[in-house]
């Protein structure tokens, strides 16, 4: 039998085929589904309207405008309101947040609220349920394709301008000189030339000059001298490091966690000194966006430091609300930083609502989040070991370890072959960075590790490994169970027991002083070998396990001892070796001399190497879901959010289970686009932030409708497309910017273009600014001569003393030497912590973002630099250096100024030396502000 169902709204007719002892199901069915035979749509006009002119206008209406909402635009209601929250969802009115709030489900939610009106009678309540049910039509809107559009400058494309056809050196020069043309302004002639390289050098290493590369300039006089200082300033290591400090910066990266209990990560530098590798190699900035957000896709672990750089809660709460809360900060910090740093947008401010000034939907939000979702803060294994200073690699150290232990072994062996030990020789006693436990293969998928006693309290484990013949960790499969648990401790977790990361932060304790921890295996494997310590990385010696029994099961009943204690050594004689050898002779305890002292040696190495192949880069896993959240509370989740980009610029189409690292490398993909129209503007901004001290946008995190326009937004545009030209290359625009004749130009005041732009933001002379922090401590030690510039990368120095408890506690040093001597880039970096001297300098902590420095003037900064031990400190040394000098006063003047001191000055200085001593005239010329500014 063939039936044709009743057609409503439908283009074409459906043939359903049954057979006849079902056709009464069938019409049953279409009658639940189809409307009844002679209804009529609801029309918006005539039937929807009234209903919200006569409750809702008062305050969603022409005169008033409560959350951004009207609903007697069609538009508007499309759109919903600043909230986030959608209306309606076309064709389900039970998921309509519209039906919600007129049936008044919740009284906290009610629409119209009590105290404003009566609530919708049922047939009001029934017209908007039919009116969405069948699809919220409205005159001139399809609520199915509501696309939100902005005509904002910094969402347009990027439009290289016709640069003006002057006798300018060049673009630069041309289009600075079309603006300050518009203000009758002219620029200011070119410096002299011992400023110029002061000034070059101060900006791109931070450092001032030294006098033999101020002769070397000084004495080339061919046309291209300028160009060639430009491009050797650029090639040297120094400027990496110069360039890295305001990126760390805008990435808000601290090497502690923040919060209460202000952790050390002692794994985080890495990261650092990628981001300085990258700038002096000049790798590409797309590359270096990609990296970034998907390193561990495009071949550069490390890059992913960006992503968790920021401060991390380790406390978590019982109360599942706050966990909640503790991750969407978490989340959030990622979002909010990948926006500012690379967009120049603030995505933060849609978490609750719409963005209030830029087309940002909430949804976009939580878009961005699902993209991060699968992301989570700690240290994660780089793929390829590191080597140790000497180029040992981890590899060779243990070749060279499993030797010594077969001669040790085999030099046992031999003594107990020809009977001459009193006792079988014991192994040494246990350790708290690395144990190995060997035995002949068995196959097993249960291992135990038995804690009878330790020496002091409960038994901390921070990773068992198990290992099978040919070296594979098949512990890391394993599920965890153990004997108890010490409760209320946040970071001793089970989990941690085989999770691969080494260290008291990610240990296990178990609840009493005898228990066990126990591996069920993915599944029956051989193994041979067993690892495990109580602190990998040596900081702490108590809850180590001196008594114990490990066995192995295949059924998790039936078990076999195969390694323990009781044939090592008692832990109290581990610092005498003789014990464990007393009972060979006299030329065979030499030779098991040496080996113990070759195996501790290498199990140090080993312990290092290993320690130290961990970084801070974070960890990666498939994410659940990810839902809107309604005023950004984690317990009131609505729709389902698909990882995306931006609505405004376009989607990325990602599905709902997108495989978690696909996610970011499309995101990477994305922002490093060249038809992105955000990524090269706003990074060009930054590198002129970096030459002039001021960006062309002077809020350079924020272009969006609250951030400032462009000063000269036609020079933005040409340097973005001349970046994207040029293969994003980094020393390339700044050669641009530093070759110009804006940026060679004197800095001296001018009445008459200071009448009209007090600020220089029209670049009518080089605007003078004061060194940062960094910058002034690095200038003091190179003008004394100290300052060690081969002490690079790795684990950063310490200005702060630390007591490492439960919570870190942080002191000034009390005194400074040659290990303190480094480049401040390579300071570890605490947050809610300053230097005792510099922090004063407006020197931020990484507890945010920091686009642009501030510069106060406080009197405690002029104390700092007077009377701090630091200042007297180098005071002294540069003192030292021209003690037996003919001229001090002169030689100090030029190796701080870079040029001869004028006869007036010299007159006031040996006046000031004669009456005060070469010390305090040392002291005071450090504080001028001719060497504390960039001119």
């Amino acid at each position: 039998m063939r039936i044709y169902p009743i057609e409503m709204n439908l283009v074409e007719r459906i043939d359903i085929t049954v057979p006849g002892s079902a056709v009464l199901g069938v019409i049953g069915l279409i009658l639940m589904v189809l409307p009844l035979q002679g209804s009529e749509a609801i029309d918006f006009t005539s039937q929807v309207v009234p209903i919200f002119e006569k409750s809702c206008y008062s305050c969603h209406g022409p005169e008033k405008e409560k959350s951004q909402l009207r609903l007697d635009l069609p538009t508007s209601i499309a759109r919903g309101g600043d909230s986030g929250e959608p209306l309606y969802v076309a064709g389900d009115p039970d998921a309509s947040h519209l039906i919600k709030l007129v049936s008044r489900l919740d009284p906290h939610e009610a629409m119209p609220p009590e105290e404003k009106g009566e609530a919708l009678n049922s047939d009001e309540v029934k017209i908007l349920r039919e009116w969405i049910r069948e699809g919220a039509s409205m005159p001139g809107v399809d609520p199915l394709a509501n696309r939100i559009t902005t005509d904002h400058w910094s969402f347009q494309p990027l439009q290289a301008p016709e640069v003006p056809d002057q006798n300018a050196s060049n673009e630069i020069d041309a289009l600075i000189a079309k603006s300050l043309r518009e203000l009758e302004l002219s620029p200011s002639p070119r410096t002299d030339r011992r400023t110029l390289i002061r000034r070059l050098s101060l900006v791109v290493h931070g450092l001032p000059p030294t006098e033999e590369e101020i002769e070397v300039f000084l004495k080339d006089r061919s046309p291209s001298a300028w160009d060639d200082l430009v491009d050797r300033t650029l090639a040297s290591p120094r400027f990496g490091e110069r360039l890295a400090r305001q990126w760390l910066d805008v990435v808000r990266f601290a090497e502690s966690n923040g919060f209460e209990t202000n952790r050390e990560r002692l794994n985080a530098y890495p990261y650092r000194d990628y981001v300085i590798d990258s700038f002096n190699a000049d790798k590409p900035y797309d590359q270096f966006v990609r990296e970034q957000i998907a390193g561990d896709a495009f071949g550069a672990e490390v890059a992913t430091g960006f992503l968790v750089a920021g401060p991390y809660d380790i406390v978590k709460s019982p109360d599942d609300n706050l966990t909640l809360m503790q991750r969407q900060d978490e989340l959030a910090d990622m979002v909010n930083t990948t926006g500012t740093t690379f967009l120049g947008l603030t995505l933060g401010c849609a978490r609750c609502h719409h963005h209030k000034f830029d087309p940002v939907t909430q949804k976009d939000y939580y878009a961005f989040q699902a993209i991060f979702s699968g992301v989570s803060y700690g240290d994660r294994a780089l793929p390829v070991s590191p080597a140790s200073h000497d180029g040992t690699t981890l590899v060779s150290l243990r070749g060279e370890l499993e030797n010594q232990l077969a001669a040790l072994d085999e030099l046992k062996a031999q003594a107990s072959a020809q009977g001459r030990g009193k006792a079988t020789p014991k192994r040494e006693p246990v350790n708290t960075r690395r144990n190995v436990e060997a035995f002949p293969a068995v196959s097993a998928q249960y291992v135990r590790f038995n804690i009878r006693k330790t020496n002091a309290s409960e038994s901390c484990l921070d990773e068992l490994s198990v290992f099978t013949a040919d070296g594979v960790n098949v512990a890391r499969n394993g599920v965890a169970t153990s004997s108890g648990d010490l409760e209320g401790y946040p970071i001793h977790k089970l989990a941690h027991i085989n999770d691969g990361k080494f260290g008291n932060e990610h240990s296990w304790i178990c609840g009493t002083e005898v228990g066990w921890v126990q591996l069920e295996l993915a599944e029956p494997v051989e193994i041979s070998r067993m690892e495990w310590g109580r602190d990998r990385e040596g900081r702490f010696q108590d809850r180590l396990a001196t008594d114990y029994e490990i066995e192995v099961s295949q059924n998790g009943t039936e078990w076999v001892v195969v390694a323990g204690s009781v044939d090592r050594m008692p832990f109290t004689s581990s610092r005498d070796p003789r014990a464990f050898i007393a009972d060979l002779e006299p030329r065979e305890q030499e030779v098991a001399q040496k080996l113990l002292e070759e195996i501790s040696n290498k199990r140090e190495g080993i312990t290092r190497l290993e320690t130290s192949s961990l970084a801070w880069i974070g960890n990666f896993r498939q994410p659940g879901a990810t839902h809107r959240l309604y005023r950004g509370d984690p317990m009131a989740p609505r729709e389902e959010v698909a990882p995306d980009a931006l609505e405004v610029l376009g989607s990325l189409g990602m599905s709902l289970d997108e495989p978690e690292q696909q996610r970011r490398v499309k995101l990477a993909e994305w922002i490093a686009s060249q038809s992105n129209p955000l990524t090269a503007r706003v990074m060009v901004n930054r590198l002129w932030q970096f030459v002039f001290g001021a960006g062309l946008v002077t809020t350079p995190s924020d272009f969006g409708g609250n951030g400032i326009p462009p000063s000269h937004p036609e020079l933005l545009d040409w340097l973005a497309a001349d970046f994207i030209a040029n293969g994003w290359s980094t020393k390339s625009l700044l050669r641009k910017m530093l070759i110009s004749e804006t940026f060679q130009q004197a800095s001296l005041p001018r009445d008459e273009a200071a009448a009209i732009d007090a600020g220089a933001r029209t670049l009518w002379r080089f605007p003078p600014r004061r060194l940062e922090a960094e910058a002034i401590r690095d200038s003091f030690l190179s003008v004394t001569g100290v300052l060690d510039l081969a002490a690079t990368r790795g684990p950063g120095f310490y200005l702060l003393d630390v007591d490492r408890e439960n919570v870190a506690h942080y002191h000034p040093k009390e005194t400074i030497g040659p290990a303190e001597w480094r480049r401040m880039i390579y300071l570890f970096k605490i947050r809610q912590e300053q230097d005792a001297v510099f922090g004063a300098f407006d020197c931020p902590d990484g507890s945010q973002v920091t686009p642009k420095r501030t510069r106060s003037t406080t009197p405690l900064q002029a104390l700092n630099l007077f009377n701090s031990d630091f200042v007297i400190q180098q005071a002294s040394l540069l003192a030292g250096e021209y003690v037996n000098h003919s001229d001090p006063a002169a030689g100090i003047l030029e190796r701080l100024y870079g040029r001869p001191a004028k006869p007036t000055e010299l007159a006031d200085a040996r006046l000031l030396i004669s009456e005060h001593g070469l010390e305090a005239f040392s002291r005071a010329m450090l504080n001028t502000n001719e060497f504390l500014f960039i001119f």
